[in-house]
């Protein structure tokens, strides 16, 4: 994971992404899950739907025309809606190699280049929250679809996987370009943030962040997606080569040692019971 250190950017809005015409918006689902819609043109492509129900309202709106589904892994909350849509449109399915979930049509491995709207995305392994976890990168147009493996300000728990495998698949994502936009599934940021206060009162950037995310949530408003350098600066789960988050994690008596596993580990277990 890294250290890497700028001031933090603010965070990205939702809407046409960087170079190109096609447009990512969030579905909002259950409590707290965002659904991801790529429009371009009077067709969509649908990240991650754990309910129909909202995707085809949103589709039968606009008029839109669903082309294909992207999954990041196994729980109901991103499959959930799959069926229902497959039968109702007809689509193929995109989604990891190793998953459960029987509904993939076309199976991903690390290294994989996929093309939605003509655009490359390069899959990612990235197991830890579970062990199909993968993530969907696209340099040309600088977004990052990310599942539970990262969330703004936060990490994903981890139900399958181990805290090394975690603190693997978060380092690749810290090794992006900092200004790639970053498409969670879950509005956490809130909760992540005071956690964040918690091992890091004195990191100014975060103060920062936390005020930002007051205001768009007085507003009703996502506060994702985030970037890659706005995590790097405030989220302690890819900071943890700093020495006051190693410093944090050795005072709750956690960290077994200061390598970024460790840490890591320290800082999940914490997380977990905060």
């Amino acid at each position: 994971m890294s250290s890497r250190s700028s001031s933090a950017p603010n965070p990205p809005a939702p809407g046409k992404a960087p170079g190109g015409s096609i447009r990512i918006e969030p579905i909002r689902a259950f409590q707290d899950n965002y659904i991801w819609l790529l429009e371009r043109g009077g067709e969509a492509i649908i990240v991650d739907p754990g309910d129909a129900a909202p995707v085809r309202e949103v589709l039968d709106a606009r008029g839109l025309k669903l082309v294909s589904i992207v999954v990041t892994h196994h729980h109901a909350d991103h499959v959930g809606g799959v069926p229902e849509l497959v039968q109702a449109y007809g689509v193929d399915v995109y989604g990891p190699m190793h998953s459960p979930f029987p509904g993939i049509d076309h199976r991903l491995l690390e290294g994989d280049r996929v093309r939605l709207f003509g655009e490359e995305f390069q899959v990612l392994e990235v197991p830890g929250h579970t062990l199909d976890h993968i993530a969907y990168w696209s340099e040309g147009l600088g977004v990052l679809f990310c599942g539970d493996t990262l969330f703004a300000c936060g990490c994903g728990r981890l139900f399958e996987g181990t805290a090394q495998q975690m603190s693997a698949s978060l380092g690749k994502f810290a090794a992006l370009p900092e200004d790639t936009r970053v498409y969670c599934a879950h509005e956490y940021t809130a909760s992540n943030i005071r956690f964040a206060l918690a091992v890091e009162p004195g990191n100014v950037e975060l103060a920062r962040r936390r005020d930002q995310c007051q205001a768009l949530r007085a507003r009703d408003e996502p506060t994702v997606p985030s970037s890659i350098g706005l995590e790097l600066t405030t989220n302690p789960f890819l900071r943890c080569a700093v020495p006051a988050v190693q410093s944090a994690a050795r005072e709750k008596g956690k960290a077994a040692g200061s390598d970024a596993v460790s840490v890591f580990a320290a800082l999940r277990s914490w997380k977990d019971h905060f």
